[in-house]
């Protein structure tokens, strides 16, 4: 079973999908705490969904490619697409999201839940 660490970014297999969730093979941002990652016995992992549209509104992230993200485009990660997928689903570590956005996505994440 794969081991995804938080901040990670994989592909992921998003196909069969439902109405306006993502599909496709594409890059998402891992967001579960390592412990859940690690842990053998669960199965899942959280994660928001990465694409190359976004809106300027505070809870899409821009990001651009780099070697350490391994993004190959201008990339929006959208905090406010958050899902528990199986860890089946992940193809291929691509890369890790840099330092300078992880406050922001946290930030994000407080907003998109009230929190």
């Amino acid at each position: 079973m794969k081991s995804p660490k938080r901040f990670e970014i994989w592909i992921v297999n998003w196909n069969p999908g439902r109405g306006s969730e993502q599909e496709g093979i594409r890059p998402t941002l891992i967001i579960q705490t390592d412990a859940g990652n690690t842990n053998p016995n669960y199965p899942n992992t959280i994660v928001v969904a990465i694409s190359t549209k976004g809106r300027p509104v505070p809870f899409h992230i821009r990001v651009e490619p780099s070697e350490e993200n391994g993004l190959k485009r201008v990339s929006y990660i959208k905090c406010e697409q958050i899902l528990t997928i199986s860890k089946e689903r992940l193809i291929e570590k691509i890369g890790v999201l840099e330092e300078e956005h992880r406050s922001k996505i946290e930030e994000a994440l407080k907003l998109v839940l009230n929190l």
